[in-house]
């Protein structure tokens, strides 16, 4: 099996996009990517953009010859979108290429209105079917019911996981759990992964408290202990404390646990997290926002000596 995560937040965009390969399958599950539409008051820095536009083309090459397609939930960086704004996928980049592959999705009992609005128009723009796959099994495949999205009762609804098993090596996508609920963790147990990539606790709000963070904590050790490989990410990396939350429970576990870009063998890029400081090192000109919405802006060629000079100093 081989695993290749191409969009997290230590990757520089919002997502959670992965590629399982196995003997006979291509899986790609949540091919979306976002980037925070205001953060501090601020649109995304051009070299957020960049990442932006890297992660698309990965995520296009990657279902190029998909064997099938996955999607946890209907939040707008984990799937392509019909309204997608410039930093996000558009099923119109990607609708030829998800006509061979098979699709399992989230059902839509659950979950709220404009998810469900998502689902529907993401089935018809593609012209095809989207089936609930919760507690399905297919060869290698198989999806958890649904978990609570972060809190249990809370208004992002729930999730659908999903665990890949080939040769005695287990790997779980756990999507956006963000460690704050026990379901999820037992159902991960469960499975007994060597490999976990899920959503840390968004350590970034204000709303989370302390006894929440300290739950958190414990929930993550628990799995920590009980998989070779914990790779967190997603909300938890939308900021520096989450990336020291995160150092902290690595070092508490005594095990691997780590971000993406860690478990890619790259370089950390919290570019959400560094937003204010990306606009004081490179001041963005009044109206490239809507030049770039209007396809006036090609920003890699624009922006990428720039970002290089600045990160060489």
């Amino acid at each position: 099996m081989q695993i290749e995560i191409i969009g997290a937040e230590s990757l520089g965009v919002r997502s959670l996009c992965c590629v399982v390969r196995t003997e006979d399958r291509k899986v790609v599950i949540d091919p979306g990517v976002a980037l925070g539409f205001r953060r501090h008051g601020l649109l995304p820095h051009p070299v957020q953009v960049i990442a932006s536009e890297r992660t698309k083309g990965l995520i296009a090459d990657a279902l190029k010859d998909a064997t099938d397609v996955v999607i946890s939930h209907y939040h707008g960086d984990h799937h392509p979108l019909v309204d997608a704004n410039p930093y996000q996928l558009s099923v119109k980049q990607v609708v030829k290429l998800c006509q061979r592959p098979h699709f399992w999705a989230k059902g839509t009992k659950d979950i709220s209105y404009n998810q469900a609005h998502r689902a529907k128009a993401l089935a018809e723009s593609l012209g095809r079917i989207l089936p609930n796959a919760e507690g399905m099994k297919d060869g290698p495949l198989t999806f958890s019911f649904p978990v609570p999205h972060g809190e249990r009762d809370s208004r992002g609804g729930s999730v659908m996981m999903t665990q890949v098993e080939e040769d005695g090596e287990v790997f779980v996508h756990a999507s956006d759990i963000q460690m704050l609920d026990d379901k999820a963790i037992k159902q991960i147990i469960a499975w007994q992964p060597n490999i976990v990539l899920a959503s840390g606790p968004p350590i970034y709000l204000p709303s989370l408290t302390l006894e929440e963070q300290e739950d958190t904590l414990h929930r993550t050790l628990r799995l920590a202990k009980r998989v070779d490989t914990l790779i967190l990410d997603h909300h938890l990396m939308r900021s520096k404390k989450g990336e020291q939350w995160l150092n902290h429970v690595s070092s508490l576990a005594g095990r691997k646990v780590i971000c993406a870009a860690d478990f890619m063998g790259l370089r950390r890029n919290l570019l959400e997290a560094e937003r204010v400081l990306w606009y004081k090192r490179l001041p963005v000109p009044e109206g490239w926002h809507q030049a770039y919405a209007r396809g006036e802006v090609d920003v890699v060629s624009e922006w990428s000596d720039k970002v290089t000079r600045v990160r060489t100093r």
